[in-house]
Protein backbone atom coordinates (compact mmCIF):
# COMPACT_ATOMS: atom_id res chain seq x y z
CA UNK A 1 0.00 0.00 0.00
CA UNK A 2 1.63 3.37 -0.82
CA UNK A 3 2.57 5.30 2.31
CA UNK A 4 2.88 9.12 3.29
CA UNK A 5 6.07 8.92 1.08
CA UNK A 6 5.08 7.13 -1.74
CA UNK A 7 2.12 9.75 -1.85
CA UNK A 8 4.31 12.65 -1.13
CA UNK A 9 6.59 11.40 -3.89
CA UNK A 10 3.47 10.88 -6.39
CA UNK A 11 1.92 14.48 -5.27
CA UNK A 12 5.75 16.09 -5.95
CA UNK A 13 6.17 14.42 -9.28
CA UNK A 14 2.69 15.39 -10.96
CA UNK A 15 3.05 19.06 -9.28
CA UNK A 16 4.77 20.51 -11.98
CA UNK A 17 2.49 18.77 -15.14
CA UNK A 18 -0.41 19.73 -13.35
CA UNK A 19 -0.48 23.17 -11.03
CA UNK A 20 -1.32 26.20 -12.78
CA UNK A 21 -2.96 23.84 -15.40
CA UNK A 22 -6.29 24.07 -16.83
CA UNK A 23 -8.64 20.45 -16.40
CA UNK A 24 -10.14 20.01 -19.68
CA UNK A 25 -11.83 16.91 -18.88
CA UNK A 26 -12.71 14.55 -16.90
CA UNK A 27 -12.87 10.81 -18.41
CA UNK A 28 -14.08 8.34 -16.19
CA UNK A 29 -13.72 4.58 -17.32
CA UNK A 30 -14.71 3.66 -13.73
CA UNK A 31 -16.81 4.83 -11.22
CA UNK A 32 -16.68 2.17 -9.05
CA UNK A 33 -14.01 2.53 -6.83
CA UNK A 34 -13.62 2.83 -2.82
CA UNK A 35 -16.49 4.60 -3.02
CA UNK A 36 -18.10 5.92 -6.60
CA UNK A 37 -16.91 8.97 -8.45
CA UNK A 38 -19.22 11.46 -7.44
CA UNK A 39 -21.18 13.23 -10.48
CA UNK A 40 -20.11 16.60 -9.06
CA UNK A 41 -16.59 15.61 -10.17
CA UNK A 42 -17.48 16.88 -13.55
CA UNK A 43 -17.08 20.26 -11.80
CA UNK A 44 -13.34 20.07 -12.34
CA UNK A 45 -13.82 20.57 -16.02
CA UNK A 46 -12.54 24.03 -16.81
CA UNK A 47 -11.21 24.58 -13.93
CA UNK A 48 -7.66 25.47 -13.49
CA UNK A 49 -5.24 24.03 -10.07
CA UNK A 50 -4.26 26.31 -8.35
CA UNK A 51 -2.58 24.11 -5.67
CA UNK A 52 -1.52 20.48 -5.02
CA UNK A 53 -1.20 20.01 -1.03
CA UNK A 54 -1.58 16.29 0.88
CA UNK A 55 -3.20 15.70 4.07
CA UNK A 56 -2.20 11.92 5.11
CA UNK A 57 -2.28 9.99 2.32
CA UNK A 58 -4.76 12.34 0.23
CA UNK A 59 -3.59 14.59 -2.65
CA UNK A 60 -5.86 17.65 -2.69
CA UNK A 61 -6.54 19.44 -6.46
CA UNK A 62 -7.24 22.88 -4.94
CA UNK A 63 -9.96 24.88 -7.76
CA UNK A 64 -11.85 28.02 -7.52
CA UNK A 65 -14.60 25.96 -7.76
CA UNK A 66 -13.81 23.04 -5.08
CA UNK A 67 -11.28 20.67 -4.01
CA UNK A 68 -10.69 16.69 -5.79
CA UNK A 69 -9.30 13.95 -3.12
CA UNK A 70 -7.53 11.65 -4.54
CA UNK A 71 -6.46 8.69 -2.84
CA UNK A 72 -4.20 5.70 -3.95
CA UNK A 73 -5.65 2.58 -2.15
CA UNK A 74 -3.55 -0.14 -1.74
CA UNK A 75 -2.63 -0.14 -5.35
CA UNK A 76 -3.28 3.23 -6.73
CA UNK A 77 -1.08 5.05 -8.71
CA UNK A 78 -1.00 8.08 -10.83
CA UNK A 79 0.91 8.61 -14.02
CA UNK A 80 1.59 11.37 -16.96
CA UNK A 81 0.68 10.30 -19.87
CA UNK A 82 -0.42 11.40 -23.72
CA UNK A 83 -4.60 11.03 -23.95
CA UNK A 84 -4.47 9.36 -26.36
CA UNK A 85 -2.54 6.35 -25.10
CA UNK A 86 -4.25 3.26 -24.94
CA UNK A 87 -5.41 2.87 -21.74
CA UNK A 88 -4.26 -0.45 -19.77
CA UNK A 89 -6.76 -2.85 -17.75
CA UNK A 90 -7.36 -1.09 -14.38
CA UNK A 91 -6.21 2.72 -16.18
CA UNK A 92 -10.13 4.27 -14.85
CA UNK A 93 -9.88 7.85 -15.36
CA UNK A 94 -7.82 10.60 -16.90
CA UNK A 95 -8.11 14.47 -15.89
CA UNK A 96 -7.36 15.77 -19.01
CA UNK A 97 -4.90 19.16 -18.96
CA UNK A 98 -4.80 21.94 -21.01
CA UNK A 99 -1.33 21.11 -22.22
CA UNK A 100 -2.06 18.10 -23.70
CA UNK A 101 -1.09 16.03 -20.94
CA UNK A 102 -3.36 13.65 -18.81
CA UNK A 103 -3.13 12.49 -15.47
CA UNK A 104 -4.30 9.10 -15.45
CA UNK A 105 -5.06 6.83 -12.43
CA UNK A 106 -4.22 3.08 -12.30
CA UNK A 107 -5.79 0.64 -9.49
CA UNK A 108 -5.81 -2.97 -10.13
CA UNK A 109 -7.80 -3.40 -6.53
CA UNK A 110 -9.90 -0.23 -7.01
CA UNK A 111 -9.59 1.02 -3.30
CA UNK A 112 -8.28 4.29 -4.06
CA UNK A 113 -11.13 7.11 -4.59
CA UNK A 114 -11.50 10.18 -6.26
CA UNK A 115 -14.31 12.85 -4.28
CA UNK A 116 -15.10 16.58 -4.48
CA UNK A 117 -15.68 19.11 -2.56
CA UNK A 118 -16.80 22.53 -1.94
CA UNK A 119 -16.01 23.31 1.82
CA UNK A 120 -12.82 23.05 3.82
CA UNK A 121 -11.31 20.20 2.57
CA UNK A 122 -9.54 19.63 5.96
CA UNK A 123 -13.02 19.72 7.77
CA UNK A 124 -13.87 16.67 5.58
CA UNK A 125 -15.11 13.59 7.16
CA UNK A 126 -12.16 11.42 6.01
CA UNK A 127 -9.67 14.26 6.96
CA UNK A 128 -11.02 16.07 10.13
CA UNK A 129 -9.73 13.19 12.74
CA UNK A 130 -6.84 12.62 11.44
CA UNK A 131 -3.50 13.59 13.92
CA UNK A 132 -0.76 15.89 13.26
CA UNK A 133 1.42 15.66 10.33
CA UNK A 134 4.96 14.11 11.18
CA UNK A 135 7.11 16.47 9.06
CA UNK A 136 5.31 19.42 10.13
CA UNK A 137 5.05 21.37 13.09
CA UNK A 138 2.59 19.97 16.33
CA UNK A 139 4.52 16.48 16.14
CA UNK A 140 7.00 15.67 18.68
CA UNK A 141 8.38 13.24 21.59
CA UNK A 142 6.52 14.98 24.30
CA UNK A 143 3.31 15.14 21.70
CA UNK A 144 3.81 11.47 21.78
CA UNK A 145 4.61 10.52 25.39
CA UNK A 146 1.09 12.69 26.07
CA UNK A 147 -0.18 10.46 23.92
CA UNK A 148 0.61 7.37 24.58
CA UNK A 149 -0.01 7.50 28.63
CA UNK A 150 -2.34 4.48 30.20
CA UNK A 151 -2.47 2.84 26.65
CA UNK A 152 -1.98 -0.40 26.67
CA UNK A 153 -1.90 -1.18 22.84
CA UNK A 154 1.80 -2.21 21.50
CA UNK A 155 3.77 0.83 20.61
CA UNK A 156 4.00 -0.29 16.67
CA UNK A 157 0.16 -0.01 16.58
CA UNK A 158 -0.43 3.09 18.51
CA UNK A 159 2.28 5.25 16.32
CA UNK A 160 0.44 3.55 13.08
CA UNK A 161 -3.01 4.99 14.42
CA UNK A 162 -3.61 7.54 12.27
CA UNK A 163 -5.78 9.13 14.63
CA UNK A 164 -2.35 9.94 16.70
CA UNK A 165 -0.39 10.74 13.40
CA UNK A 166 -0.98 10.42 9.53
CA UNK A 167 1.47 8.48 7.78
CA UNK A 168 3.31 6.00 9.76
CA UNK A 169 2.77 2.74 7.88
CA UNK A 170 3.99 -0.76 8.42
CA UNK A 171 7.30 -0.18 6.61
CA UNK A 172 8.38 3.35 8.25
CA UNK A 173 6.83 2.13 11.83
CA UNK A 174 9.35 -1.00 11.87
CA UNK A 175 12.32 1.20 10.49
CA UNK A 176 11.71 3.99 12.84
CA UNK A 177 11.58 1.78 16.35
CA UNK A 178 14.58 -0.42 15.08
CA UNK A 179 15.99 3.07 14.92
CA UNK A 180 14.82 4.40 18.03
CA UNK A 181 16.02 0.85 20.00
CA UNK A 182 12.09 0.25 21.33
CA UNK A 183 10.42 -3.49 20.80
CA UNK A 184 7.07 -3.17 18.91
CA UNK A 185 5.85 -4.93 21.13
CA UNK A 186 6.23 -3.02 23.98
CA UNK A 187 3.07 -1.51 25.61
CA UNK A 188 2.38 2.35 24.71
CA UNK A 189 2.03 3.67 27.97
CA UNK A 190 5.48 1.93 29.08
CA UNK A 191 7.80 3.86 27.01
CA UNK A 192 9.56 6.74 28.47
CA UNK A 193 9.38 10.53 27.63
CA UNK A 194 12.90 10.30 27.00
CA UNK A 195 12.50 7.61 24.79
CA UNK A 196 9.50 9.21 22.93
CA UNK A 197 11.64 12.24 21.92
CA UNK A 198 14.15 10.16 20.48
CA UNK A 199 11.55 8.08 18.23
CA UNK A 200 9.81 11.27 16.72
CA UNK A 201 13.11 11.96 15.71
CA UNK A 202 13.49 8.55 14.18
CA UNK A 203 9.92 8.67 12.57
CA UNK A 204 10.63 12.61 11.00
CA UNK A 205 14.42 10.81 10.09
CA UNK A 206 12.94 7.90 7.82
CA UNK A 207 10.20 9.52 6.38
CA UNK A 208 11.64 12.63 4.99
CA UNK A 209 15.06 10.19 3.87
CA UNK A 210 12.31 7.93 2.29
CA UNK A 211 10.78 10.87 0.76
CA UNK A 212 13.96 11.95 -0.68
CA UNK A 213 15.01 8.61 -2.55
CA UNK A 214 11.49 7.87 -3.57
CA UNK A 215 9.59 6.12 -1.51
CA UNK A 216 9.55 2.29 -1.11
CA UNK A 217 8.57 0.37 -4.06
CA UNK A 218 7.14 -3.43 -2.72
CA UNK A 219 4.24 -4.45 -4.87
CA UNK A 220 2.69 -2.10 -6.60
CA UNK A 221 4.04 1.55 -6.31
CA UNK A 222 6.29 3.51 -8.82
CA UNK A 223 6.88 6.87 -8.94
CA UNK A 224 4.58 8.84 -11.65
CA UNK A 225 7.30 8.17 -14.40
CA UNK A 226 7.32 4.80 -13.91
CA UNK A 227 10.43 4.37 -12.09
CA UNK A 228 10.78 2.30 -8.26
CA UNK A 229 11.07 4.11 -5.55
CA UNK A 230 14.83 3.02 -3.99
CA UNK A 231 14.33 2.87 -0.07
CA UNK A 232 13.58 -0.29 -0.38
CA UNK A 233 16.94 -1.00 -0.95
CA UNK A 234 18.22 0.37 2.57
CA UNK A 235 15.54 -0.86 5.02
CA UNK A 236 17.33 -1.92 8.21
CA UNK A 237 14.64 -4.37 9.72
CA UNK A 238 11.65 -4.52 7.57
CA UNK A 239 11.47 -8.01 5.49
CA UNK A 240 14.66 -8.90 6.93
CA UNK A 241 13.58 -11.91 8.45
CA UNK A 242 16.98 -14.30 9.88
CA UNK A 243 19.04 -12.01 8.75
CA UNK A 244 21.90 -9.97 10.29
CA UNK A 245 21.21 -7.19 12.36
CA UNK A 246 23.35 -4.14 10.79
CA UNK A 247 24.01 -3.24 14.39
CA UNK A 248 25.26 -6.37 16.35
CA UNK A 249 25.10 -8.94 13.67
CA UNK A 250 22.25 -10.97 15.24
CA UNK A 251 19.05 -12.47 13.87
CA UNK A 252 16.03 -10.01 13.09
CA UNK A 253 12.97 -12.09 13.82
CA UNK A 254 9.67 -11.36 12.61
CA UNK A 255 6.51 -11.81 14.91
CA UNK A 256 2.87 -11.50 13.75
CA UNK A 257 1.26 -8.14 15.59
CA UNK A 258 -2.77 -7.95 14.92
CA UNK A 259 -3.30 -8.33 11.03
CA UNK A 260 0.61 -7.62 10.12
CA UNK A 261 4.12 -8.81 10.89
CA UNK A 262 6.91 -6.55 12.92
CA UNK A 263 10.78 -7.20 12.55
CA UNK A 264 12.81 -6.12 14.97
CA UNK A 265 16.02 -7.29 16.81
CA UNK A 266 16.11 -8.59 20.14
CA UNK A 267 19.21 -7.22 21.37
CA UNK A 268 18.73 -3.75 20.26
CA UNK A 269 15.54 -2.93 20.63
CA UNK A 270 14.13 -3.29 24.16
Amino acid sequence: MPELPEVETTRRGIEPYVQGQCITSVCIRQPKLRWPIPPEISALEGQRVNQLTRRGKYILLHTDAGVALLHLGMSGSLRIVEPDMEPRKHDHFDLVLESGKAVRYHDPRRFGALLWTQDDPLQHELLRNLGPEPLEDGFDGEYLFQQSRSRTVCVKDFIMNAHIVVGVGNIYANEALFLAGIDPRRAAGRVSRERYLKLADRIREVLAYAIERGGTTLRDFVREDGTPGYFQLELKVYGRTDKPCTVCQGSIRQVAQGQRSSWFCPVCQR
